[in-house]
């Protein structure tokens, strides 16, 4: 059928990306999926200032650099991108997948599901302005640390997001408050310690055993009430932002009615990233199999594992190994 891709990808991060980047050099006639926007996955939406330290061959990597490396490698061999946009029910005919998106229908030999941890649902903060104020000075992101220059701002959260971001916003913002229901936080180690020299630097206020109240302003955040949560005592401070870092809540959406396995939020596989679904393949955070770990280095091989058994499964002629890639015709210079 015209427009019919040899793959499919579901989901446009870096697995996604590393995965279009290995469909197009195995020949595959391939087509990228997204909910979001803009490719990049989370690299891009939720965290491109923070530094990656653990991807192979980068000492560290600004996450939105290494998304733009990662769009640059999967766009080199021309694959369909398709952007914010769903995929709905998934049938077969024909000995191809239709994939449904609104009123418009993707045809597919096969699919990748990529998609990280399915669609992310920030957590709230539960109190009073929250909702009101939300994209209005109450954000669940930085995207440009740079916007918070000369600004008041409360992060709330104590996490990784939520130290990592005072850190690198202490030296932006007029006055940087950490709020957290606990003295005791849940980032790396080395975070706390960073961000507890820079309180006693007086670079930034940690307000453990605080949590917010009510968040008020006129149109946008104007001032935050906290309370500690020991003695119910409240202090009033000016601010212009308040930055959420409560984590997400995983939800697959449309793929829980894909016909895929499932361990809670995951999609299980085998150690050939094979569903239970013949010619449907999952890599990245999604997946789940014995031995799993969150990584996007493994989301790397799974992606390459994924991509290199569907190239079988397209044609069956194929090699499932396709070498190594210092010798592919296909790069001109092997």
């Amino acid at each position: 059928m015209e427009g019919t891709r040899d793959i499919t990808i579901v989901g446009g991060g870096p697995t996604g990306l590393f995965a279009a980047f290995y469909a197009g050099m195995r020949g595959l006639s391939t087509r990228i999926v997204d909910s979001l926007p803009e490719l990049g996955g989370q690299l891009m939406a939720l965290y491109p200032e923070k530094y990656i330290y653990d991807v192979g061959g980068f000492p560290k990597i600004l996450a939105k650099d290494l998304a733009q490396s990662l769009i640059e490698q999967a766009l080199q061999f021309d694959p369909e991108v398709v952007l914010d946009r769903e995929i709905g029910a998934i049938t077969e005919q024909d000995g191809a997948f239709q994939l449904a998106s609104g009123d418009e229908v993707f045809h597919s030999k096969s699919l990748l599901v990529a998609g990280g941890k399915g669609a992310f649902e920030p957590r709230r903060l539960e109190c009073p302005g929250y909702d009101a104020f939300l994209g209005n000075g109450v954000e669940y992101a930085v995207r440009d640390p740079a916007s918070f220059a000369g600004k008041r701002v409360v992060i709330v959260g104590g996490g990784d997001s939520a130290l990592d971001w005072a850190v690198i916003l202490k030296d932006h913002c007029e006055r940087l408050i950490v709020t957290h229901r606990r003295d005791q936080f849940r980032a790396h180690e080395v975070t706390v310690q960073a961000a507890w020299a820079a309180h006693e630097a007086g670079q930034l206020e940690m307000a453990v055993f605080h949590e917010v109240r009510s968040i008020e302003g006129d149109g946008r955040v104007e001032q935050v009430t906290l309370f500690d949560n020991r003695t119910d005592e409240e202090i009033t401070v000016e601010a212009d932002a308040v930055l959420t870092f409560l984590g997400f809540k995983p939800d697959l959406g449309p793929m829980r009615e894909w016909g895929l396995d499932l361990k809670g939020n995951r999609i299980l596989v085998n150690q050939l990233m094979e569903t239970n679904r013949p010619g449907i393949y999952g890599a990245g955070d999604i997946v789940q199999y014995e031995g799993k770990l969150d990584l996007i280095a493994t989301g790397f091989s799974e992606a390459a594992i994924a991509v290199n058994n569907a190239v079988h499964y397209v044609d069956p002629d194929a090699r499932v190994n396709p070498g190594h890639s210092t010798n592919l015709k296909i790069f001109g210079d092997g």
